[in-house]
């Protein structure tokens, strides 16, 4: 086949996106849109039908795997948002007694949750269970961030919802093909075993190639320092643990001072101590623990002012605010200057130089300079961010207060739509729709929760690849390619299989994988159809390369979300990333044409 002007200028306008995608110098939505914008104008001037024009770009953004990705989000979001998530995993963490006992209890509900759930807010919420867990085991947490993160990719690759891109590669299939598609549960004939033996290289080789990373944490380490108390809440989960088994002992950056327990004050608590109902516990450490324990299930703000605010838990977050010198609360203390009545807001911490503040919270006396950590509604911001009284007022980033009691709501409409996922009635976008007005019919979210649980960057990447790859296969561009791994492969169909593999994974390492796999796509399916093959066995390679990219920290958005928690180097990633790629790589080649036959 000949390449067309059309096809040449397709792939050139393609190669300069990769190229600024691996630059990392535009953002992937600035990036994909820029050439789209040059292929619908280039088609709108020349009248040319063999590029993309914006009717069909508009489509690409109506598909039904890109709304499905959507409400996954808003059902990931709620499952979070309730503590629904930790309430399965606190019990088998809880156990762990070394390094390998700790990668094996965190690992496996990792994958197994990433299964079900959009790994990225999985790996969020486990972020502090890493640091408590190293902290407890006196491991190093780089030992643990990095598998934490392989394992969420792993588990991504088992079922069709696993990862968005499964969604998306799926939907290209059906609308393109005479074929249904995938079932919930067809990936799982190669999933399971990646899994399984990815699991099996990180619990191996972790402990030899990631190097102890312990200095680097402690200098990310915020030297500002908070006083906080929390109350032991009336029957709750905590009620009757030792401050060990309650997981109070070894937070990151946050330590334990004392303990009131009805008026008597108890410092140096030792981990055997059993915490009893009201106990209220002071704490001193950073924020980013301060917030952790904010949202601990089985304690709660032993400030009553918290229970007197107007606003729902629901919908209030955690601000900073520092103390100015014309805030005419200098001088008085938080309960006698009535600050929750002056400002809606309730004091829950107070940081001044980095030193434990004694006495009551209510009773500390504001100065000058005091960093205060308020519970309050997101509009309190805007009421005071021009304001005398305060310097700097600032929201904590994914700060609000967690609904423990609506987990189990939350959990069991999660399995509902795993169900109906797998019936023959009932399609995974309904499925997904269903639960997520589930979740907040029942109030364990709200309908602007929703909206802003939902990542709109990843839905803008994934619409503006398909267009790309429309475009591809418009223009003859991917016919062209194709043919030519077909050349090189001497169309053998499993050597091609093995070429559009490692073609994913090699973009997939350089750009966002939703994008990789969205332009291979048109390419393998021009090679099948040129061998005379079923293109499932590509559809399914496409999908496990385009989830499995372990080498890089900008593979994948776990990988990146660990970099800094962990103290990692590049090469750090290369050097335990890059086998477990050739890994998978072997495993899935050897299991997708034994599956889905040639």
């Amino acid at each position: 086949m000949i390449l067309t002007w059309e096809g040449w200028l397709t792939i050139a306008v393609i190669g300069l996106v990769l190229f600024a995608l691996a630059s990392g110098r535009l953002s992937p939505v600035a990036t994909l849109f820029s050439g789209l914008a040059v292929l619908i104008t280039t088609a709108a001037l020349t009248g040319s039908e063999r590029l993309i024009d914006a009717s069909a770009l508009a489509a690409g953004f109506g598909s039904t795997g890109l709304i499905t990705v959507g409400l996954l989000f808003v059902v990931a979001a709620g499952l979070t948002r309730t503590g629904g998530v930790a309430l399965l995993t606190k019990p088998l963490l809880s156990g762990a007694g070394g390094l390998r006992s700790a990668q094996w209890r965190l690992l496996t509900p990792v994958a197994g949750l990433s299964a079900f759930l959009n790994n990225t807010p999985i790996v969020a919420l486990f972020l502090p269970v890493v640091d408590d867990l190293a902290r407890r085991l006196k491991v190093p947490a780089s030992r643990l961030y990095l598998p934490l993160s392989y394992a969420a990719i792993l588990g991504g690759t088992c079922t069709l919802i696993g990862t968005s891109t499964n969604l998306i590669i799926n939907d290209l299939l059906r609308n393109q093909t005479n074929d249904p598609g995938l079932a919930l549960f067809d990936l799982a004939w190669v999933g399971v075993p990646v899994t399984l033996v990815g699991l099996a290289y990180i619990l191996m080789a972790s402990g030899i190639l990631l190097p102890d990373r312990r200095e680097a944490m402690e200098e990310r380490l915020d030297p500002k320092r908070y006083t906080v108390e929390v109350e032991v809440v009336a029957d709750g989960p905590l009620v009757g643990q030792s401050i060990e088994e309650a997981g109070l002992r070894h937070l990151t950056g946050l330590f334990l001072a004392e303990i009131d327990r009805q008026g008597r004050i108890m410092p140096a608590v030792a981990p055997s101590e059993i915490l009893q109902s009201g106990d209220r516990l002071v704490f001193v450490g950073v924020l980013e623990s301060v917030v952790d324990l904010h949202k601990m299930r089985g304690l709660k703000p032993a400030t009553d002012a918290v229970d007197d605010l107007a606003e729902p838990r629901r919908e209030r977050c955690l601000v900073e605010a520092v103390v100015s010198q014309s805030c005419p609360l200098i001088g008085r203390s938080i309960r006698a200057g009535r600050f929750r009545e002056r400002y809606q807001a309730a004091v829950i911490a107070v940081s001044r130089g980095g030193r434990q503040l004694t006495g009551k919270l209510g009773d500390i006396v504001l100065r000058p300079g005091d960093t205060l950590l308020l519970e309050t509604h997101p509009s309190f911001i805007e009421r005071q961010q021009d304001s005398r009284d305060f310097y700097l007022v600032s929201g904590v980033a994914d700060s609000a207060p967690p609904q423990h009691e609506k987990a189990t709501l939350a959990l069991p409409i999660l399995i509902a739509m795993v169900i109906l996922a797998t019936t023959p009635w009932v399609s995974m976008l309904n499925a997904a729709l269903l639960a997520a007005i589930a979740l907040i019919a029942t109030r364990c979210m709200n309908l602007s929760e929703a909206i802003r649980n939902i990542d709109w960057n990843v839905l803008l990447v994934i619409g503006a690849a398909l267009g790309l790859g429309q475009a591809l296969e418009n223009s003859g561009a991917a016919s062209v390619i194709g043919d030519q791994v077909m050349t090189l492969t001497a169309g053998q169909p499993l050597l091609t299989l093995a070429a559009i593999y490692l073609m994913t994974l090699i973009a997939t390492e350089v750009i966002t994988n939703n994008a990789a796999a969205v332009l291979v796509f048109p390419i393998a399916m021009a090679a099948a159809e040129s061998m005379g093959v079923s293109a499932t066995p590509f559809v399914i390679a496409i999908m496990v390369a385009a989830s499995a990219a372990f080498a890089t920290p900008i593979g994948y958005q776990t990988n990146l979300m660990v970099y800094g928690p962990g103290g990692y180097r590049f090469l750090d990633y290369v050097r335990f990333g890059l086998p477990l790629d050739l890994i998978v790589m072997t495993v899935a080649l050897v299991v997708i044409p034994w599956v889905w036959p040639l």
